[in-house]
């Protein structure tokens, strides 16, 4: 009598373990996607903005520098009065015109702007510094930690004018006030964004006491051809 032939399921542990592996490595490799995701999404959400704060404030810390060490070279210290304006009196003393001279004026002004542009660049060059507590996102640690240095991209344009008041302060008495405008417009380009401000400078360049009547045409006006002065 033969024996009957039962045959027994095949048993196959490796192949349960791979695939076991695989699915494991498959949802690893999902929840670390994500996570990146939602770590890009916070860092643009909250770290860029405080990136972008930080990089703003001290740009225009920077500005302010570079604007003051170029008036520092530009302006003299011996200037007159005669250097900057043309003034026309009659034989009775009295102020017949008033016209800016163009050539000082345009030389001071394109040597200002030349020279605080460079300065702003060399400022810049160390990059950005930011402190670690910036990089969490919230603004109550932007503070906190040592400092990071970041190599954001500045890109600045910088430019300057003229401006002139005129001040009644007694009898045929004129104070005329002339105000060198600098205005530095500042791009700060980051790999997600780009932020565009400006900072605008103003100095007294001198003050002067006119004697003598001044026509009201020169007291209600510019004499460097702006049609309000700038502030």
């Amino acid at each position: 009598m033969s024996r009957p032939n039962y045959r027994l399921p095949a048993y196959r542990p490796k192949k349960r373990t791979k695939k076991r592996r695989k699915r494991k490595l498959v949802l690893i490799l999902v929840i670390c996607f994500t996570l990146l995701i939602l770590l890009f999404i916070y860092f643009q959400r909250n770290v860029t903005r405080v990136l972008i704060s930080i990089s703003e404030a001290t740009m225009r810390a920077c500005t302010t520098v570079a604007v003051n060490d170029a008036v520092y070279y530009t302006l003299s210290d011996e200037m007159r009065y005669e250097d900057l304006v043309t003034l026309t009196r009659n034989e009775a003393g009295e102020i017949l015109s008033l016209s800016a001279n163009p050539l000082k004026i345009n030389k001071i002004a394109r040597d200002t702007a030349s020279i605080s542009q460079s300065n702003l660049k060399n400022l810049s060059l160390n990059g950005i510094p930011v402190p670690l507590g910036a990089l969490t996102g919230i603004e109550a640690f932007a503070g906190l930690g040592p400092d990071i240095y970041f190599r954001i991209i500045p890109v600045s344009s910088v430019t300057c004018a003229f401006s002139s008041e005129f001040e009644s302060v007694g009898i045929n008495q004129t104070k005329h006030s002339i105000y060198l405008n600098v205005i530095a417009d500042i791009s700060i380009v980051m790999p997600s964004r780009t932020e565009n401000f400006a900072v605008t400078t103003q100095i007294l360049v001198g003050e002067w006491i006119l004697l003598g009547k001044v026509p009201d045409t020169y007291l209600q006006s510019d004499i460097f051809g702006n049609k309000t002065p700038l502030s």
